[in-house]
């Protein structure tokens, strides 16, 4: 097979195993809603900050979210042997990595969608400038999708990486976070930064981390 077959065969898989249990739809987006919800109850309702924050506050909870979802994306290969079957197929670690980031992505996405439709309604936020806003988000979440596929690859054998991967991922991501609440600030009219800047900023940032990814992702595989 291709590289590119290889890819699809992995993410396919990752896909159908979360399109058969829901847990991205049914137990992560209303987590993440629900936090949506309660920051607007800790701002007291108040619509004016609400807008200013409203970036901000955005990319926290999808962070936040993402944690979740880089933990369901380890232990799909966790448990009954998936990761040593992985690494008795003959794929290429370069597509494992690279699949399991567009099946990781995928999610996000759909989370992300979700959530920025909260925003809109809860936060009763408005968007001047859509082109920035969905080329800042795809480049956002690939660069959490890339970083989390690492670390969960760094941290898969480990008992205690429920608890060591967010201490380990969350500074990582922290420019995704400042970045992305940036570009996001200018495209819903908030903030008179470039956000045309900070998304290029994104996108390298999710370039370095594929590209560590793909480079290190086989030594991963075979000491976890």
């Amino acid at each position: 097979m291709t590289l590119f077959e290889e890819i699809a065969l992995i993410a396919g898989k990752d896909l159908r195993i979360e399109g058969r249990s829901k847990v991205a739809l049914n137990q992560i987006a209303p987590f993440a809603l629900l936090v949506i919800v309660l920051f607007g109850f800790a701002l007291d309702a108040d619509r004016v900050a609400l807008q200013t924050f409203a970036p901000g506050l955005y990319w926290m909870t999808v962070l936040l979210a993402s944690i979740l979802a880089v933990h369901r994306s380890v232990a799909v290969e966790a448990g009954e042997g998936a990761r040593e079957g992985l690494l008795l197929s003959g794929l290429r670690p370069a597509s494992v990595y690279l699949g399991k980031v567009v099946a990781l992505v995928a999610q996000l996405l759909i989370v992300a969608i979700v959530l920025l439709g909260g925003v809109l309604i809860f936060y009763s936020a408005s968007i001047s400038d859509p082109v920035l806003l969905v080329t800042s988000l795809l480049g956002a979440v690939l660069g959490v999708g890339a970083a989390g596929t690492l670390y969960g690859a760094l941290l898969g054998s480990q008992r205690a990486r429920e608890t060591v991967l967010p201490i380990l991922l969350l500074p990582v991501l922290a420019p995704v976070l400042i970045a992305a609440t940036r570009a996001f600030g200018d495209a819903m009219g908030t903030t008179t930064s470039d956000g045309w800047q900070w998304t290029q900023l994104l996108y390298a940032f999710a370039a370095i981390y594929c590209a560590f990814g793909v480079l290190s992702h086989g030594v991963l595989m075979e000491e976890n």
